[in-house]
């Protein structure tokens, strides 16, 4: 379901994190900026007989068929209304394109590495294995995805 292309993301620089907000629920997350290759409206996705919730349907996004990832079951949280402020962030990462359905894009922000923290102990093992760590902004936590893990969570479920 996870579609491949060819050419490779960037890495990110030693010295700063360059990253994309996003709101999920009533959380905040960052996406590496390399990997985000366009903010799209929210729009109905072609639905997927019996795919995972994690992965209900498809869209055509200028002529490549994405699959749409809804993330609020993998971080736990429950199924949202959404509302006109609803994105499709358009990703690549390692020849993977997907489109992870987000309430809100905040802002693309470039954070020093060092800012990154670990992962707390004490979070639930399966949201965890999703965070590279967590970063803070204007007094917001903010969990940095891993989008190898994400994308390993994606095949598991399907």
């Amino acid at each position: 379901m996870l579609q491949s292309f060819s050419g490779g993301a960037s890495t990110e620089s030693q010295l700063d994190l360059d990253v994309l907000l996003v709101q999920i629920e009533q959380e905040y997350y960052a996406l590496p900026s390399s990997s985000v290759r366009e903010v799209a409206r929210y729009r109905p996705w072609t639905p997927v007989p019996s795919a995972p919730m994690t992965l209900p349907g498809i869209i055509n996004q200028r002529g490549v068929i994405l699959p749409v990832v809804e993330p609020r079951p993998l971080f736990g949280l429950e199924q949202a209304e959404l509302t006109r402020a609803a994105r499709l962030v358009v990703l690549m990462h390692n020849d993977i394109g997907m489109a992870l359905l987000v309430e809100a894009v905040l802002d693309l922000i470039s954070l020093p590495a060092s800012s990154l923290e670990p992962v707390p102990a004490g979070l639930d093992p399966t949201r965890a294995r999703l965070l590279r760590g967590i970063l803070r902004h204007e007094e917001k936590v903010i969990g940095l995805i891993d989008l190898d893990e994400l994308i390993s969570i994606l095949r598991e479920a399907s």
